[in-house]
């Protein structure tokens, strides 16, 4: 293989620069050309990547979570290149869907040389805009919104800090859907458009979402009381929120979401105000799993 690793060193503590190293190290072992690709940000990296493909590169390792998979995705897609994962993010709620072990970075590793390759799809949402896990719209942007403004506490604190202030003046929403053409219009506490089932480090709002299907999971929670979604919350790290009366599910090949001063999350990183379309890309990425 000629293996590029695209790196976060920050990522994971700042576990991410050990983790490529460490893999560098084997790889290079077993005989394999690896380039490691760390740009200063997002645009750079890219930039960094495409010249590394330019030169034969066939394999991308991503080391780091689903904020910099998302963005590397506009270089990776359609250019015939496998990826793989070395988890080092927050989430990881690529490689936890894709059962690639997300503590144990040998095995992870081991999965680069022994695993095989899946090819699953992708959520597109503009012109070089892809989501490989989910859509976030609703009272989670909104505390993704607020979080981000935040400089103090850092970590899950300050997002737990938003999820509170933010309850407090939350009201339902009134979006719009389109849903392969049908519209219907909801009050929702948000609406999650999952090509997996979960974001945010486990949180499975789109419990069912299949990553190979060729549709996207669009999950509406309908309207509850404060105190009935701080109950429910802890419901999603399980997937058994999908019982309650206020869950909605449709599954589509594409969708149009809307609603008035709304920002979209997706793979944990901001994509830019509704009103936003999202279309099932299927088997648009390859990438290497564990064998079963």
């Amino acid at each position: 293989m000629q293996v590029a690793l695209v790196v976060n060193p920050v990522s994971g503590k700042r576990q991410g620069d050990r983790i490529a190293t460490e893999a560098e190290r084997v790889l290079q072992s077993l005989g394999h050309e690896t380039a490691r690709i760390q740009g200063d940000d997002a645009q750079h990296a890219r930039e960094q990547l495409a010249k590394a493909v330019e030169t034969g590169v066939d394999t991308v390792v991503v080391v780091g979570g689903d904020g910099a998979l998302h963005d590397v995705l506009p270089v990776i897609v359609g250019r015939g290149l496998t990826l793989g994962l070395l988890p080092a993010g927050t989430g990881n709620d690529t490689a936890r869907s894709l059962g690639i072990p997300v503590k144990d970075p040998a095995a992870a590793t081991q999965v680069l040389l022994r695993g095989h390759t899946r090819e699953i799809d992708l959520a597109q949402t503009g012109r070089d805009e892809y989501v490989v896990t989910v859509v976030a719209s609703g009272f989670d942007s909104k505390v993704n919104e607020r979080a981000n403004a935040m400089t103090w506490p850092r970590g899950n604190m300050r997002y737990n800090i938003a999820i509170v202030a933010e309850l407090r003046a939350f009201e339902p929403l009134a979006f719009t859907l389109t849903l392969d053409g049908q519209t219907i219009e909801r009050e929702a506490m948000l609406v999650a458009v999952g090509n997996g089932p979960s974001f945010g480090g486990g949180l499975r709002i789109c419990e069912g979402a299949s990553m190979d299907d060729g549709l996207l999971d669009v999950v509406v929670i309908n309207p509850l009381s404060k105190p009935k979604l701080l109950r429910v919350f802890p419901k999603l790290y399980r997937g058994t929120h999908v019982t309650i009366p206020e869950f909605e599910r449709h599954r589509v090949r594409e969708v149009t979401l809307s609603s008035p001063g709304i920002v979209a999350y997706g793979d944990g990183e901001r994509l830019g105000p509704l009103p936003m379309a999202a279309t099932a890309r299927p088997g648009a990425l390859r990438v290497l799993v564990p064998r079963a």
